[in-house]
């Protein structure tokens, strides 16, 4: 049985409020870095002063805070030899 998938969805204001959905874990987080896991795949959030508010991950809700500097996606891994071979 597969899980449904939550939507994910992006937010920047300013470079400076940064809200999502779809968020499914967060990895790690300090003041220059966040790593979420979300519905689509590892995100990495860069920037300076960054801090996580409105957390709610049974909603799959994250909020961060201070200057973003970039945002970037690491696809899933795709298992298995075919996969790797025809990528």
């Amino acid at each position: 049985m597969e899980q449904e998938q939550m939507p994910h969805k992006l937010q920047l204001v300013d470079r400076q409020k940064l809200t999502m959905s779809g968020v499914t874990e967060v990895v790690s987080f300090d003041e220059n870095t966040v790593i979420l896991q979300t519905a689509l795949g590892t995100l990495l959030i860069q920037g300076q002063g960054l801090q996580l508010k409105n957390l709610s991950l049974e909603g799959g809700q994250v909020a961060v805070d201070g200057t973003v500097t970039s945002l970037s996606y690491e696809e899933p891994r795709q298992d298995g030899l075919f996969r790797r071979l025809f990528r």
